[in-house]
């Protein structure tokens, strides 16, 4: 595996572990754009071409689902580097109907939170500590 700083990506390809760098495998994107899933299992096929595309498409949804039963068992996911998923609780309070102007009664719920790890940020502001 390069020495590289950055996030990398590990595929069980028979007896071979293919790796990647993440940043590598995500494609370019012009600013403010999005990057849909299919372009993702796109973009790792293309950098690991003995892996079948059946074969990635089940890997990032074997990524993407456990991500989501952790989350919604109350846990937490953290890639190192990447960043940490986790559950936050929000209190029941008091709202207003932005149409009518009614009070209403929003219940507590658990929403997903996502907290960048230090590589992403720096990745993301251009290679400098925010």
């Amino acid at each position: 595996m390069d020495a590289t700083p950055g996030f990398f990506l590990a595929f069980q390809v028979g007896p071979l572990l293919t790796t990647a760098p993440m940043a590598a495998l995500l494609p370019r994107l012009s600013k403010g754009s999005r990057m849909l899933r299919s372009e993702l299992v796109t973009k790792l096929q293309e950098e690991m071409p003995a892996v079948k595309t059946t074969e990635v498409e089940h890997a990032v949804d074997v990524v993407l689902e456990e991500i989501a039963l952790a989350l919604a068992e109350g846990g937490r996911v953290e890639l190192r580097g990447f960043g940490a998923f986790s559950v936050r609780k929000r209190d029941a309070r008091t709202g207003r109907n932005p149409r009518t102007g009614a009070t209403v009664k929003v219940e507590a719920k658990r929403v997903p939170f996502f907290k960048p790890g230090k590589e992403l940020r720096v990745q993301v502001n251009g290679g400098e500590e925010p």
